[in-house]
């Protein structure tokens, strides 16, 4: 099995240093220190669970790699229009690309079935230019519940979870699909094969829509968002609003509001990955989170109020973080 991995960040690398130790041919495609560091020392991945180095192939020109059967894309959503030029060198007939992103992906409706089968989520692929990009038919979903950081160049510190849930937008049990959980289990993570992965990804948005962008709005970590009552009640509001729309689209997330707070409250004095991303000036991911659930309310005949007032916020937030 030969892995592209396009975005070799702290979950890209974590996760192609898992499949090298598996034995897949790995390729871990970065820039600057970080992929300075991995070309030298291989990835370090500092972990509870133990701690290795995976000395897989580093590189900043796909073309050295050329097409392999899976491509695993670490980098955030906002980057993916403009992603074409890193990974068609990477694709031949039958490649296949695992998203690794939270929110709603841009393949979402492909192969739904029902009323909205096909319909493009413009607010993550506005005009289709994500789609003329990543072909939906090659997408695997991936769902992320495993939480590491960049220590350092080529240092990947593993902090909890080994979860990877994947799966066909189609909803069947695919080869691909069995391949790559074999491989992934074979490197020492947990990678279920879903059915219907949707479920799974309304499960974490039920977190990331509520926390992520509150949490840039008020500076504060999970613990403190928990703890200030106004900001819980905002949240459960957030949460019980995003029930409905993926209710309204078929999808169960069978968890309690109340034990995702209680789970929520449990991480700490954890900054978000949109607070962070705040911080160190970077482009804000919201449109994934947060605008594509407004947008699927307005087709789903969903009323979601808070939803749309911390949207109107936060993405004047981003729109004066970028300038």
């Amino acid at each position: 099995m030969k892995v592209a991995v396009l975005g070799a960040g702290a979950i890209g690398a974590y996760v192609g240093a898992a499949l090298h130790r598996a034995g897949a041919d790995v390729h871990l495609i970065a820039r600057g220190p970080h992929l300075a560091a991995m070309r030298q020392h291989g990835v370090r991945v500092l972990s509870p669970r133990g701690d290795f180095t995976a000395r897989a192939h580093a590189t900043d020109d796909p073309a050295e790699i050329g097409p392999v059967d899976f491509v695993f894309l670490g980098l955030k959503a906002n980057s993916y229009a403009a992603c074409g030029p890193l990974i068609e060198p990477l694709l031949h007939d039958t490649t296949a690309v695992v998203a690794a992103q939270n929110g709603i992906p841009w393949w979402y409706f492909h192969r739904h079935g029902g009323p909205h089968d096909g319909h493009r989520v413009e607010s993550v692929d506005p005009d289709g230019t994500v789609s003329a990009v990543l072909a939906p038919e090659r997408a695997i979903g991936c769902v992320v519940y495993a939480a590491t950081e960049l220590e350092g160049p080529g240092v990947v510190r593993h902090l909890e979870g080994t979860r990877f849930s994947i799966g066909e937008p189609d909803r069947s049990v695919s080869k691909r699909c069995l391949d790559l959980s074999e491989a992934m289990i074979a490197g020492g993570l947990k990678c279920p094969v879903e059915p219907d992965l949707r479920n799974d990804i309304w499960l974490k948005l039920l977190g990331n829509i509520s926390f992520n962008p509150i949490s840039a709005l008020a500076r504060a970590t999970m613990r403190q968002m928990c703890l200030h009552g106004g900001t819980r009640k905002v949240i459960e509001i957030m949460m019980t609003e995003t029930l409905s729309v993926a209710e309204a689209l078929g999808c169960e997330v069978g968890i309690s509001i109340e034990r995702r707070l209680a789970g929520a409250e449990k991480v700490g004095d954890h900054r978000t990955s949109t607070l962070q991303d705040l911080e160190r000036g970077k482009p804000l991911e919201l449109d994934v989170l947060l605008a594509a659930v407004v947008e699927l309310a307005e087709i789903t005949g969903v009323e979601v109020p808070t939803l749309r007032t911390v949207h109107a916020i936060s993405d004047l937030l981003a729109l004066r973080s970028a300038a």
